[in-house]
């Protein structure tokens, strides 16, 4: 069973840069998915990022050309690096494991950290 746990959240100037975390522990299958979600308060969970087990990455297209995520295999780590921030990027952020999210739901996520954006 995989363990994520986020770190990296808080809260910035709309405008402004943050970089969140997650690292995985645990036992799965090497060849998963790792990506990010967020839901803001009364909207619906929305897919942000995924990598897949080649280092390929997609982006939503709310986020494409200011978010980036990378991982650090090593380190069974992975990261979103948000810049141009904005209000509507106000969300908790989740870590997750999984199949091609595109495809099926994740099989794991994390706590979450919240990202706080204000204007």
């Amino acid at each position: 069973q995989v363990q994520l746990v986020e770190s990296g959240g808080g809260s910035v100037q709309a405008g402004g840069s943050l970089r969140l975390s997650c690292v995985a522990s645990g036992s799965f299958d090497r060849r998963y998915y790792m990506g990010w979600f967020r839901q803001a308060p009364g909207k619906e969970r929305e897919w942000v990022a995924h990598i897949d087990s080649n280092g390929r990455t997609t982006y939503a297209d709310t986020v494409k050309g200011r978010f980036t995520a990378s991982k650090d295999n090593r380190k069974n780590a992975l990261y979103l690096q948000m810049n141009s921030l904005t209000s509507e990027d106000t969300a908790m952020y989740y870590c997750a494991k999984g199949w091609n999210p595109l495809l099926r739901p994740w099989s794991a996520s994390g706590q979450g950290t919240q990202v706080t954006v204000s204007s």
